[in-house]
């Protein structure tokens, strides 16, 4: 993929085309939203322009440029420091942050007094290529200052032609770890609107494919737990149905990381978010 530092949109007029957009699937998107008995998620094709997604997908880094996590929990490359990549990256990062996006994701939702995240903590982008997996888990209940509540989680798919064989794909395990999950393409253009709270268990599946799966990631936080009900908890991880060892391994992870002190856990493993 390039590094061109050409700039064909800047972060209003991309906003401007996701807020379009939304707003002609808005009621589409809300019932979706809110189908019982599931996950609360949504997602909408063609969010942009082909030639604005395949742009953004050319900025994209290298891996070898991007910070590599990888452990039981996962597998994948990722960056939050946006001003070291391409400018397009950043434009369209931050056109998720745009007070119109904001609102009209609220109104598809119906999730209230929401705030987009300048800080990209544990957002940013994404890369995966073959091998690279993220096993079932919950996100981190809060943002990084711990006084709001990750309420969404907004991702947009940018690598053209990818076929849901190769994997890569999100995976909603709606009546928990013991059924079977729900699958979400994670196609080309396509932007995935998911609640994020103390059941919205959710992986990617492990990429069996040469190519590169890329996408945008945003969080939305809100003073309003998106429950109804007051909880903290650390981004929990739990091995798939198969895999009996790993699940209990990450289970002890997630009961130790709930339990010592945030400075000795950041001390462990820093958390990630936009140094500006």
């Amino acid at each position: 993929m390039a590094n061109s530092q050409a700039l064909p949109k800047n972060r209003h007029q991309y906003a401007e085309r996701i807020y379009q957009r939304l707003l002609t699937v808005k009621d589409q998107l809300s019932q979706e939203f809110h189908l019982p008995d599931r996950i609360n998620c949504c997602y909408v094709d063609n969010l942009l322009d082909e030639s604005d997604a395949r742009a953004i997908y050319a900025a994209f880094p290298a891996k070898a440029e991007m910070l590599l996590l990888k452990d039981l929990r996962e597998y994948k490359h990722v960056t939050m420091q946006m001003n070291q990549v391409n400018p397009i990256l950043e434009e369209i990062i931050y056109a998720f942050q745009d007070p119109k996006v904001v609102a009209i994701v609220s109104e598809i939702t119906g999730l209230q007094a929401l705030l987009p995240d300048e800080y990209l903590y544990a957002g940013g982008i994404s890369l995966m290529d073959e091998g690279c997996y993220l096993n079932p888990h919950l996100d981190n209940s809060h943002n990084k200052d711990r006084t709001l509540y990750r309420a969404l989680n907004l991702l947009y798919y940018v690598t053209p032609d990818w076929q849901e064989w190769y994997g890569g794909n999100l995976e909603l395990w709606d009546q928990g770890l013991q059924h079977t999950c729900r699958t979400i393409h994670s196609r080309f253009n396509r932007l995935v609107i998911m609640i994020t709270n103390r059941s919205s268990w959710h992986s990617v599946s492990p990429i069996q494919y040469q190519g590169q799966r890329c996408c945008i990631n945003n969080y939305y936080f809100s003073s309003i737990p998106p429950d109804a009900q007051h909880y903290s908890h650390v981004t929990s991880f739990r091995g798939r149905p198969n895999e009996r060892f790993n699940d209990l391994v990450l289970q002890a992870d997630t009961f130790l990381r709930n339990r010592v002190p945030r400075s000795f856990k950041n001390f462990i493993r820093k958390p990630q978010y936009y140094k500006k």
